[in-house]
């Protein structure tokens, strides 16, 4: 059984930083790619960064691009570093990982096969 388990949520001034972490247990996660999404109140969820677990390829949607990092921690953690922060990038942000993630699909949330339940980043401008 898959678990993601996200932290590192909080409340931070427009400029500030964050990083989220997500930890996976349950799987050796050797042909996974994890991927953060974000939902904002009144919006559809959307991709936010993703990487592969072997190989390490990553991606992310043009809105964050610059601003945040995504890697791999210690023992299965999926990390997202947040940088320069906008009022924007207040939402509940998710971890998910799924199996056979093809590059042209990581944007797509259907594709993940797991999910973590979500932590609040709130931006003040």
């Amino acid at each position: 059984q898959v678990q993601l388990v996200e932290s590192g949520g909080g409340l931070v001034q427009a400029g500030g930083s964050l990083r989220l972490s997500c930890a996976a247990s349950g799987d050796t996660f050797d042909y996974f790619t994890f991927g953060w999404f974000r939902q904002a109140p009144g919006k559809d969820r959307e991709f936010v960064a993703s990487i592969a677990w072997t190989g390490g390829h990553t991606f992310y949607a043009d809105s964050v691009k610059g601003r945040f990092t995504i890697s791999r921690g210690n023992a299965n953690t999926a990390i997202v570093q947040m940088n320069s922060l906008k009022p924007e990038d207040t939402a509940v942000y998710y971890c998910a990982s799924g199996p056979w993630i093809v590059d042209d699909d990581v944007s797509v949330p259907d594709r993940y096969r797991y999910w973590g339940q979500g932590t609040q980043v709130t931006v003040s401008s």
